[in-house]
């Protein structure tokens, strides 16, 4: 286990049990325990947690952990979700990604696809986001038009904000919106655990002809705090074979689509 995957189960860890002993954390990683108090040491000097005398907790920890350290979860199916869910793209439309991940995925799976370059008499791909890094990525892709709405950067996920994003996306229109999840039930709908991503996600799914979650199993039957849209506001679900089995019916039998990769 390199460092960086260490770092994201430690942090996973104190996320759920609030704290941790230098010995406790050696045994469940099986490094050694100057390996241990070397990565609290460093997370510390990040503010990531609270270095103790003989261990560490979780201080200001939040329940969502900053994008950098979940790169390496669940990395296989994202990258399959992410390829199913851009095969949804037709050139010439609109779209909207949001933050995260599986997002991401999804992002680089459209700047491969050269059946969305634009032909003569013909309009290319347009993308709308308000995440910074899929904006980076996709902006040195000539056959796309990338368009990124204002806000206040959330640096957990390196999404835009704020009421200054809400004013771009309501005067557009949008074919399909791509929406990463922290959660999604049949019942509860998709939820997120930041009230302004959720705000600014609920608006994405509403100027849009149709929504898309992304989501990996892990997410599937789950809620967090602050409601993205309702069951009947998602046109197709994109999940992997993890996802509850339950889940999926209750999904189907509300009309979703649902692809699992």
């Amino acid at each position: 286990m390199d460092r960086y995957a260490r770092w994201n189960t430690l942090l996973e860890i104190l996320a759920e049990t609030g704290r941790i002993t230098v010995e406790e954390a050696a045994e469940r990683l099986g490094v050694s325990q100057a390996t241990i108090r070397r990565d609290f040491d460093q997370l510390s000097q990040q503010q990531m947690i609270t270095r103790t005398r003989g261990g560490a907790v979780a201080g200001g920890i939040s329940y969502d952990l900053p994008l950098r350290y979940k790169t390496a979860r669940h990395v296989e199916e994202k990258h399959r979700i992410g390829t199913a869910a851009a095969g949804l793209v037709s050139p010439g439309q609109v779209i909207a990604l949001n933050g995260g991940t599986t997002i991401t995925e999804v992002a680089r799976a459209l700047a491969t696809r050269t059946d969305l370059v634009a032909t003569p008499g013909s309009t290319g791909l347009t993308i709308v986001t308000n995440a910074l890094n899929i904006a980076n990525e996709l902006i040195v892709r000539p056959h796309l038009k990338v368009v990124v709405v204002g806000g206040v950067v959330r640096p957990q996920s390196y999404e835009l904000i704020g009421p200054l994003a809400a004013p771009i996306l309501r005067e557009i229109t949008l074919d399909i919106a791509f929406l990463g999840v922290d959660a999604i039930d049949h019942k509860l709908g998709a939820t997120s655990h930041h009230e302004g991503e959720a705000a600014i996600n609920a608006l994405m799914a509403a100027r849009a002809r149709k929504v898309v979650v992304i989501a990996d199993g892990s997410k599937i039957g789950g809620h967090a705090f602050a409601r993205i849209c309702p069951t009947d506001r998602v046109h197709t679900l994109v999940t992997d074979g993890n996802a509850p089995a339950d889940q999926l019916r209750g999904f189907e039998e509300a009309g979703i689509r649902v692809i699992v990769v």
